[in-house]
């Protein structure tokens, strides 16, 4: 059985489906700070609970047999990490450290690690291979950064076999409507394009339109967020059949600039959004582009969603039932 931290949101909650859908065996622990239980389907064992609970996780642990753990939970906004770093270390690196303890001590055999591309900084070499240097500008990507590596310790020091996916931009939801970005305050593009089509925002910014890049527009590699739980999967399969542990970007290897994402929402939506230019946010690198060769050779992972305007359509259908449930209560 699998044990999935954090399971409650965003990309957690599509990870659940994902496995479900695998026919693996799953529970899932959340503290619902961010997440929300209904977003656990209900034939999926749920505990509440913080991962820091290492009593708690190591019960769940033994309770379920747990052979391997994905681990989702953590804080994630770029800009928050910058002026409250000591919570990213908190939740991001300490819990992380906690966490690992108890799968080594209960035996745990597998970990997928939610990392993130922000661990390469200003990257010299867009697309970005793993082996790039790792040099991140912001207490987010450090905070993640010093997670894979404790990972990497505990694989020499214990046998711990892990997986390090280093997502790129995570957007859309499942195309079934079944789950989605719910998060409140949200800084990702597309979840605020998305926002502001249905009304429940004014305007969107831009912020910065001075970058190195065609437009003067931050360019990002942006993956489905279901093609992004596809990948969790093929990588618990290689884990368990004996794969060594790997570090891996998660990305379609192009990208699409700020401007490029906000067209499209628009010829989806099919009006123009209320858009301004603001300044730069500090800690946000000009591109971020996934080298993602070695993903595809390891794993046999092969995309679904790599079209821009699919990710955006999902985003925007999830946005709208949000909207009429936020009406309607």
């Amino acid at each position: 059985m699998v044990l999935v931290t954090g399971g409650a949101g965003y990309i957690g909650s599509h990870a659940v489906l994902a496995l479900r859908e695998a026919g693996i065996k799953t529970v899932v622990i959340d503290n619902l700070s961010t997440g929300r239980r209904q977003s656990v389907p209900p034939d999926v064992s749920f505990v509440e609970g913080d991962i820091a609970d290492t009593t708690l996780v190591s019960r769940v642990m033994r309770a379920h047999r747990i052979s391997a753990v994905m681990h989702f939970a953590g804080s994630i906004v770029v800009p928050e990490s910058v002026r409250r770093p000591l919570d990213y270390y908190q939740n991001n690196t300490a819990k992380t450290l906690a966490l690992i303890q108890t799968a080594v001590a209960c035996g745990v055999g597998g970990f997928i690690f939610s990392s993130t591309a922000a661990v390469y900084g200003e990257a010299a070499v867009v697309p970005i291979p793993e082996d790039a240097p790792t040099s991140p500008i912001n207490p987010y990507g450090s905070s993640k950064l010093m997670s894979e590596r404790m990972l990497r310790d505990a694989g020499l020091a214990h046998g711990l076999k892990y997986a390090v996916l280093r997502y790129f931009n995570v957007a859309g939801a499942d195309p079934q409507g079944r789950a989605g970005q719910a998060s409140p305050e949200s800084t990702h593009l597309i979840k605020i394009a998305s926002e502001v089509a249905v009304g429940a925002r004014e305007e969107m910014a831009i912020f910065g339109d001075d970058y190195p890049t065609p437009d003067g527009t931050c360019v990002r590699d942006y993956i489905h967020v279901s093609d992004l739980a596809d990948a969790h999967v093929a990588a618990l399969r290689y884990l368990l059949k004996g794969g060594e542990s790997v570090t891996l970007n998660c990305g379609y290897g192009h990208g699409a600039s700020v401007r490029e994402v906000i067209e499209a929402m628009e010829r989806v939506l099919g009006r123009p959004l209320p858009v301004r230019v603001g300044p730069r946010r500090p800690g946000d690198p000009p591109e971020l582009v996934a080298g993602c060769a070695r993903i595809r050779e390891t794993l046999g992972w092969t995309p679904r969603y790599d079209d821009l305007l699919f990710i955006v359509a999902t985003a925007l259908s999830w946005e709208r039932r949000l909207r009429r449930d936020t009406l309607a209560a």
